[in-house]
């Protein structure tokens, strides 16, 4: 295998619900957020049978300065590293 410079690491947790799925996964993405190596806004779950069909967890759209829209895949309004408070 040849070294291509990057790799994604996979890691499988299960919950019961597409619900549960991702409030977990975006706790797990936040919590990780501190890693430099890591990159939150690509979170995405899937069905255990269905792990080729993603859905993303965060918006994921660019903000000034690079970083990503850390909210709602399908929020209203202006993106956000955070919710409003």
């Amino acid at each position: 295998m040849a070294d291509r410079g990057r790799y994604v690491i996979h890691l499988p947790v299960l919950a019961v619900d597409l619900a549960g799925a991702v409030r977990l996964a975006r706790v797990m993405a936040r919590w990780a957020g501190v890693l430099s190596c890591a990159d939150p806004g690509e979170t995405t779950v899937s069905a255990e049978d269905e792990q080729g069909v993603r859905r993303r967890v965060f918006c994921d759209l660019r903000l000034p300065g690079g970083r990503r829209c850390l909210l709602r895949a399908d929020h209203d309004g202006p993106c956000a590293r955070r919710p409003a408070r």
